[in-house]
């Protein structure tokens, strides 16, 4: 089978609570970039790390949390592939949020790290 042909890509997303603001999105979508293994994957081209606007799929959706930063696994590799990526999203998300606390005043947002099916 030809890379593309019938194969989905799969995704992680990050939505971070309401007391997040646009910048911390941004940060933690450039932290997930440079953390390993996931900067590996971008570079080989398996992986993206988009943001995306939440509030058009949600008009009830609080400020700071309509938008997600969502990890997609180019080509929908196996299931362990994924399985190991959403450990290390989860990670990197974890060691964001002790960096930003140790950097800033304040508690960091809370996150929730899911796969694309995951609604809640």
């Amino acid at each position: 089978m030809a890379e593309g042909d019938g194969v989905a890509d799969q995704e992680i997303r990050v939505r971070l609570d309401r007391t997040a603001g646009d910048r911390d999105v941004e940060a933690l979508r450039q932290w997930l970039e440079r953390e390993e293994p996931l900067a590996e994957r971008l570079r080989r081209g398996e992986l993206q790390i988009e943001l995306r606007d939440r509030r058009n799929e949600d008009p009830g959706t609080p400020m700071g949390f309509g938008t997600e930063v969502v990890v997609v696994l180019i080509g929908g590799a196996a299931s362990a592939a994924f399985k190991e990526l959403m450990v290390a999203v989860r990670l990197a998300v974890v060691a964001w949020q002790e960096n930003r606390r140790s950097v800033e005043a304040g508690d960091p947002p809370e996150a929730q790290v899911g796969g694309a099916a995951d609604d809640g």
